[in-house]
């Protein structure tokens, strides 16, 4: 397991940390001003969410490299699943704007339930048939999939898997080298077969993403904790994690509209690489 206490070149930011840089939502820096704090504290990465971007992409992903960081991926693709779900044109602008930023790994959020169906099979099965569909068009643009299981209490409408033997599960569907998984102590922290799961998941994990689960959640979608401030066992996800061989960068994922959208982005930024270091 790596050792953090002295180095925190291993992480990462993802820019909804900071309210996703959009008025209205934390203090509204610029991709911008995002890189050079970054850059300035050390970060290793940053993770971008799509809809801040414009049509800048190739700039900004430049301007991360330029400031000796990486652009450790994208956020993320339309909902592939469920009645909020979007185009086969929309996702293949997701993946091109990926591979225009120069970012490795594309994330999908499923999606939920498919129109007419009852209990998780037939969601499963069209969420397998997109993703094979966008595979060969992401593989050639350099870009890997990863599906990202989420907490249960977003069945329905947001996902249609819920456990990294889950989102294993429509890897295997798929087979494609291209498509992988994201773990998010969020979203898998309870899962008491999560160490088993992800001794199944080796090679297959593309990301790695860090916040806290807080013991009286406020809001299921917007009170995420800062790492330390919940009950999530943040060193042993890691190590399990980095046992499956992930030895990528931590992205750091923090939705806190009441908290940490609230303050400085310069605290939080510092905040951060102080809890990185002592309880990661």
């Amino acid at each position: 397991m790596r050792d953090f206490s002295n180095d925190h070149s291993a992480l990462a930011l993802n820019t909804a940390t900071l309210g996703h840089n959009l008025p209205g939502r934390g203090a509204g820096w610029s991709p911008e001003q995002v890189i050079d704090a970054c850059a300035a504290r050390g970060y290793g990465g940053i993770v971008f969410w799509q809809r801040e971007l414009g049509r800048a992409a190739a700039q900004i992903g430049d301007r991360v490299r330029a400031a000796g960081m990486e652009v450790t991926g994208l956020c993320r693709t339309p909902y592939l699943t469920g009645s909020e779900a979007g185009t086969d044109a929309a996702v293949t602008e997701s993946i091109d704007t990926a591979a225009a930023l120069g970012a490795p790994v594309l994330t999908i959020v499923t999606g939920g339930t498919e129109l007419g169906s009852k209990g998780l099979d037939d969601s499963r099965k069209r969420l397998a048939e997109r993703v094979a569909h966008h595979a060969d068009h992401a593989a050639a643009c350099g870009v890997s999939l990863a599906l990202e299981p989420l907490n249960p209490m977003f069945g329905g409408n947001r996902t249609c898997i819920f456990t990294v033997r889950d989102a294993l599960d429509i890897c295997d569907m798929v087979g494609k080298d291209n498509v992988g998984i994201a773990v998010d102590v969020y979203h898998v922290w309870w899962d008491t077969t999560l160490a088993e799961s992800l001794l199944a998941a080796s090679g297959h994990i593309l990301g790695y993403h860090l916040c806290d689960w807080l013991e009286n959640t406020r809001d299921m979608l917007l009170d995420r904790g800062m790492m330390g401030d919940g009950v999530a066992d943040l060193k042993g996800i890691r190590a399990a994690v980095e046992a499956a061989g992930y030895n990528g960068k931590c992205e750091v994922e923090i939705f806190s509209a009441v908290d940490w959208w609230a303050r400085s982005p310069d605290e939080v930024l510092d905040v951060i690489v102080d809890r990185f270091r002592s309880c990661c």
